[in-house]
């Protein structure tokens, strides 16, 4: 099974999410992550959706989202031709005592600790989905009250 990053530029109009999802739903392929923003031309939003599958299907899904009206490109994200990057907030309970432990694994990775409070602090990191399971793996010592990812989005490299 692979996996694909497809960046898919859309009109940016009502209802466009739920027929891209339900073109996904009706065929019985699954989203591994989805993300959606509005571009630098308010006309068009960008979605990247991260799906797995053989060679076969990621072939048809592609081929069936390039049907879509309001699809205007549809590209895959290959590693070595893309940037591609997911946040993370993580919400960690700490005593006075791991404070500063936590606080120096999350400089080890450059993330930023955007909230502190008696007993927990929330933690921002930006990356490579390796490097925030990494990140994630150091903190498995201590408490996780919270954790939310945005899922992928990413660009080709070049001026294309």
């Amino acid at each position: 099974m692979n996996k694909k990053v497809l960046s898919v530029l859309v009109d940016n109009t009502s209802g466009v999410l739920n027929r891209v999802a339900g073109l996904f739903s009706r065929r019985g392929y699954n989203i591994d992550s989805l993300t959606v923003g509005v571009t630098q031309d308010p006309r068009y939003s960008r979605m990247t959706i991260v799906v797995t599958g053989d060679d076969d299907i990621i072939e048809q899904i592609i081929k069936q989202i390039e049907k879509l009206v309001d699809v205007n490109k549809v590209e895959v994200l290959e590693d070595n031709n893309s940037v591609c990057r997911e946040l993370i907030l993580t919400k960690v309970k700490t005593t006075p005592e791991q404070r500063q432990q936590v606080m120096a694994v999350a400089d080890i990775f450059r993330a930023k600790i955007v909230d502190v409070g008696i007993d927990s602090l929330i933690i921002e990191l930006t990356g490579n989905q390796n490097k925030l399971d990494a990140f994630l793996n150091l903190l498995a010592d201590y408490e996780i009250l919270e954790l939310v990812r945005t899922g992928i989005t990413g660009l080709a490299r070049g001026t294309k």
